[in-house]
């Protein structure tokens, strides 16, 4: 059930940016390079910091590099953040 819950939801931001300010566990979950455990460390980030000012910033959250960060920009997007 869950691998059907993860296609829907991969198949749904296909065609558009995961906002990481805005996305709950299982939206992030399809970022590529993204488990359960990363997911709770961007939600646990999010949480302390209030929000992403931008997608860069997601390398501060323990476990996440440039690596990560080149392989998802273009599906990731930061709204809404006023720090």
């Amino acid at each position: 059930m869950r691998w059907l819950t993860l296609l829907v939801l991969g198949v749904t931001f296909s065609f558009g940016a995961v906002d990481i300010n805005k996305a709950n566990k299982a939206e992030l979950m399809t970022l590529n390079g993204i488990g359960e455990a990363k997911a709770t460390a961007i939600l646990e980030y999010r949480k302390k910091h209030n929000c992403f000012a931008k997608v860069d910033e997601i390398k501060e959250v323990n476990g996440l590099g440039e690596k990560f960060l080149e392989k998802n920009r273009s599906n990731m997007a930061a709204s809404g953040c006023k720090k």
